[in-house]
């Protein structure tokens, strides 16, 4: 018992030391997520509040961090910008925040519907491949977000940095990175990433250095000139979104395609970290509790102003690296991140830019799956292709799409080869009778291939078909079947099928009875059902 509380405790520790070190991670990416789509940053934080604290309480994977996220924020754009549109043309001035948030309480009762009919389980026909590729091109994605840093400006002024401005950068980014990669070979009792952070903000700010940028001048940079600041209060009930303008029949259905994107974006980038966490763990999650705790909290960022979001692979990397287990890791990085804005906004925008890119860019290499170089030629050609495809359209499109690209290829891919297995062994019997013996699975993609073995007009006038060792798999493989039973029957010869499944031999008597004198039964026919649905 002594041993157990010893561990709990130092657990909790690390739960608490890990999510302050998120908390702060969490600030910058916030406010740049908000910035993307074109709301005040204190919505971003607020999200990342509400997303953050439902998540670690309800949700299926202890350690994991969720937040505002840019796959999320590229697709609000556009709808704010619709909302916008609407409330000028309207007279009740702009209205793309409240459009956000009634899109965020579609969006939330979407992704709880996906939880209560348990549709989190269909993460796991994701292919390694595709869960490689998705880690690859995120690494890609975060690194090249980071590069934003290092320019100067706002808008379509932005330049890189030059001279001693970049050489400070580089050297704090540097040395960030060295804390990180060299405090766990001294002692792992104390989180890297944390350290590394207060020891950079501590060399900039007793070190007078006044052109380094901070999270306060990013903030500035980010609003065109416009200070806001991080300092708020607790968010606020969104009375403004119940007016009836806004959820008249028109607007309803301008805003329904964005909440599926944005439900499915959030579901796949949650269940894929999932993934990814429980593989870093070696601990198992639960899918669909995921999807209701999600969008519980995409409701309640509706209904109190978030921006909303989904699970944060580079800061839930953090979390896990830097010790991060249990639920209260991801309590603890929520109420910092709400007290950092009540509290401790002045404080908080005063690190440096360059310590949370250098926690980024460990980030990066720590995602990174660098084993995908030695196995590149190893594995089969087409999981090669996938692995690369995901990686690619992950940075030229979006998350979702890459996971989708990369899961309908892989199923493409399983197909034409399952489709190439199909054989028959032949042999004539004593009595003339002709015998087809069927290998492999009978499905959509076989067929051509199965009608090929049959050779109608040479055949004697006795044919027997045999399934023992294949698989009838869909209602194209039965209408296959069907056929080549007709065109036998028109050619005057007699054909028998054997072990066919109960299920097989019911669904082909249902369309024609008279094919019961056909099939034969035997006591050693398989047992299996066919999916009459796959192709539609």
């Amino acid at each position: 018992m002594t041993e157990f509380i010893r561990k709990r405790a130092a657990n909790a520790k690390n739960d608490i030391l890990s999510g302050l070190t998120v908390a702060l991670a969490l600030v910058p990416e916030a406010v740049a997520f908000a910035f993307v789509a074109d709301i005040p940053p204190m919505v971003g934080l607020y999200g990342a509040f509400m997303m953050g604290i439902i998540t670690a309480i309800f949700g299926g994977r202890p350690g994991m961090i969720s937040g505002a996220t840019g796959a999320m924020a590229v697709v609000m754009v556009a709808l704010v910008a619709k909302g916008n549109a609407f409330g000028v043309d309207a007279g009740m001035g702009k209205q793309g925040l409240e459009f956000l948030f009634i899109t965020l309480l579609m969006v939330g009762v979407i992704q709880m519907l996906a939880g209560t009919f348990k549709l989190g389980k269909f993460v796991r026909l994701i292919p390694h491949p595709v869960m490689m590729g998705f880690v690859n091109g995120l690494a890609i994605v975060i690194f090249m977000s980071q590069l934003e840093m290092f320019k100067s400006g706002s808008g379509d002024t932005k330049v890189w940095l030059e001279g001693v401005a970049l050489w400070i950068m580089l050297g704090l980014v540097g040395l960030t990175m060295l804390i990180m990669w060299g405090l766990p070979k001294l002692t792992k009792k104390l989180p890297e990433a944390l350290i590394a952070i207060i020891v950079v903000s501590a060399i900039v700010i007793l070190g007078n250095f006044d052109d380094v940028a901070t999270v306060k001048s990013f903030i500035v940079e980010g609003s065109d000139g416009k200070s806001t600041g991080l300092k708020g209060g607790l968010p606020q009930f969104q009375t403004g979104i119940f007016s009836a303008e806004l959820w008249s029949l028109k607007n309803l259905l301008i805003m329904a395609p964005y909440a599926f994107i944005l439900a499915a974006i959030g579901l796949i980038e949650s269940l894929m970290t999932l993934n990814l966490v429980d593989e870093l763990t070696e601990t198992r999650g639960n899918s669909n509790r995921e999807c209701l705790a999600q969008g519980g909290a995409n409701i309640l960022n509706g209904l109190f102003g978030g921006m909303g979001g989904c699970a944060m692979i580079g800061q839930s990397i953090i979390n896990i690296k830097g010790g991060g287990r249990g639920r209260l890791s991801g309590v603890v990085a929520a109420v910092a991140l709400l007290c950092f804005i009540l509290f401790a906004s002045g404080l908080i925008e005063q690190v440096p830019i360059a310590a949370l890119v250098g926690v980024m860019f460990m980030v990066v290499i720590g995602t990174f799956a660098w084993s995908s170089f030695r196995i590149l030629n190893k594995i089969p050609i087409s999981d090669a292709i996938v692995l690369i495809a995901v990686s690619l359209i992950t940075v030229w499109k979006d998350l979702a799409v890459a996971v989708i690209a990369g899961v309908i290829i892989s199923a493409l891919v399983f197909s034409w080869e399952n489709a190439k297995r199909i054989r028959a062994r032949k042999k004539v019997l004593e009595n003339g009778t002709k015998v087809y013996e069927i290998f492999g699975p009978l499905f959509f993609g076989s067929i051509q291939a199965f009608n090929s073995k049959f050779d109608i007009k040479n055949d004697p006038d006795v044919v027997v078909i045999d399934f023992m060792e294949s698989r009838v798999s869909d209602h194209s493989a039965l209408e296959a079947i069907f056929n080549l039973i007709q065109k036998y029957e028109t050619a005057g010869k007699q054909v028998r099928i054997k072990h066919l499944s109960e299920d097989c031999k019911a669904l082909m008597v249902k369309a024609s009875p008279k094919l019961a004198n056909v099939i034969e039964d035997a006591i050693d026919d398989p047992r299996y059902y066919v999916m009459m649905d796959l192709q539609k």
